[in-house]
């Protein structure tokens, strides 16, 4: 027999965890993460997983609404998970993500920091990103109202189930009733949720993701069938520039040119403003593009972002800050804390598509980037030429073996290090040659405070930090960029 799950009664959450778990504490000392709590709330949590010291659960009842609790205003909060906080004020938001980031460095990793500033805030709190991602699947999640017992094949077996408690249906492939294009559901695979109002990307994104849909259903097109690799239809990317332009990139399961074209056209009769058309046909078992062919249907296969005065030319692979706007404000903030005075040397590890090397090249003599994914360093070499930017030398390869004695040899000792790594952060090697190379002044650009803070206390060793800056990049969500500026200790 299943374990009884318990619900815990009145529990006050007092703060944010991973993820944007609500935490909170009972009289007895549990602590206990919660899906769907804001800092604030009294709640009963309905527990699902317990072990040693702490418990996980989501809210079963608001006993006590927190002062800080809003009313989402995006009609898929309740089953979408992308925007975590839209019950969260925005200005309690940023306080929590400030405390978040201090947590992690001050209290966690136990670094000294000299001055900590204020996050910046995003001036636009919707509408903000620039690049949106959608599937196609035969199994949209159902809502509430939509709930009745369905026939689910499960292998050779027939089961039936209520999906009120499991949403699993399964329907036939001709069935358009189930189709959807949208995001995956948290933690299911083959389930999206038929978004029809996204409140992350601008026009024309809500209405070219539901007219792709409309015309997908007029001609009979097959939506992708995740667990047996069927059908026609398999992703929708949408990028949007502050310029104005516009790239829809469609991912199609197999290589059907008539098909093909006659769905492109429809989308291009209804979307003749379209900057950039581009599709592709995967018929691996994931969802990754990087490995494969882009063909330019209409368009000259890419659109151009500018960040102040720089141009950038960003493809359907590109690598690029999703929130453009805020995203200059950051480097703003990477700039003046790097000190340039137009002499400088400067590496910048985990360039990417080399924007920060090329936002701060005529600022320094010279910058050199390393990035680990060649087709990043490609869109680096083409972005310079664009911006006519002769002092920036780029280099594909793993940091933590690009970045060698020879190498420090022939392009000279940095005064300033730029390092901007992913989530998991610098690998130890790769901190052990900064310390060995003892450059004057470290700028560490974080998406990820935890680790960090961990990165940090390694340079500790040798580095003091004298200013970090939170900024928020990703309104509505837990995400948090932070942005530290070390200096070797004399």
């Amino acid at each position: 027999m299943a374990k009884k799950h318990s619900v815990l009664a009145n529990v006050p959450i007092h703060g944010i965890a991973d993820r944007g778990k609500g935490v909170g504490r009972t009289p007895e000392g549990l602590t206990v993460f919660v899906t769907g709590a804001v800092p604030g709330d009294v709640a009963d949590v309905f527990i699902q997983k317990k072990k040693s010291g702490f418990a996980e659960g989501v809210v079963d009842r608001i006993v006590v609404p927190s002062p800080d609790r809003v009313e989402p205003f995006c009609e898929h909060f309740s089953i979408c998970g992308g925007c975590k906080w839209q019950n969260l004020d925005y200005r309690a938001q940023l306080r929590h993500k400030q405390q978040v980031v201090e947590d992690a460095l001050l209290r966690i990793g136990k670094i000294k920091v000299a001055e900590f500033l204020p996050i910046l805030g995003a001036p636009e709190t919707t509408y903000y990103r620039n690049k949106l991602e959608f599937g196609f699947s035969n199994k949209r999640w159902l809502l509430p109202g939509e709930m009745n017992p369905v026939s689910v094949e499960d292998g050779d077996a027939t089961l039936n189930v209520a999906p009120a408690v499991f949403n699993v249906a399964s329907p036939s492939p001709s069935s358009s009733r189930l189709m959807g294009l949208g995001f995956h559901k948290a933690g299911f695979f083959d389930k999206i949720i038929d978004i029809h109002h996204c409140w992350l990307q601008s026009d024309p994104s809500n209405d070219l993701r539901n007219s792709c849909r409309a015309i997908a259903l007029e001609q009979g097109l097959a939506f992708y069938d995740p667990r047996r690799h069927t059908g026609f239809l398999r992703n929708l990317m949408v990028r949007l520039t502050t310029t104005g332009e516009c790239m829809l990139l469609v991912s199609f399961a197999r290589d059907d040119k008539d098909a093909i074209a006659g769905y492109l056209d429809a989308i291009l009769a209804k979307f003749p403003q379209l900057t950039t058309l581009v599709y592709c046909v995967n018929t691996k078992l994931n969802d990754s593009l990087f490995d494969l062919d882009m063909i330019s249907y209409r368009g000259k296969g890419f659109v151009v972002e500018e960040l102040g005065d720089l141009k950038c030319k960003i493809g359907p692979k590109s690598f690029f800050q999703t929130n453009s706007r805020q995203g200059k404000r950051l480097y703003d903030v990477t700039a003046e804390f790097a000190g340039l005075s137009g002499n400088e040397n400067v590496y910048d590890l985990y360039t990417g598509t080399g924007s920060i090397a090329l936002y701060l090249a005529r600022y320094c003599r010279q910058v050199v980037g390393i990035e680990e994914i060649p087709e990043a360093i490609a869109d680096a070499e083409e972005n310079m030429r664009l911006n006519d930017i002769n002092n920036a030398i780029f280099y594909a390869g793993d940091v933590k073996n690009v970045l060698t004695p020879e190498f420090a040899e022939r392009h000279g000792k940095p005064d300033v290090v730029i390092t901007d790594p992913p989530r998991a952060g610098m690998h130890e090697k790769a901190v052990r040659f900064l310390l060995d190379l003892a450059a004057p002044r470290i700028v560490y650009v974080s998406c990820n405070p935890a680790t960090q803070a961990r990165d940090l206390n390694w340079l500790s060793e040798k580095y003091e930090v004298l200013k970090a800056q939170p900024v928020d990049m990703f309104p509505h969500t837990h995400h948090i960029e932070n942005v530290a500026l070390l200096a070797l200790r004399e």
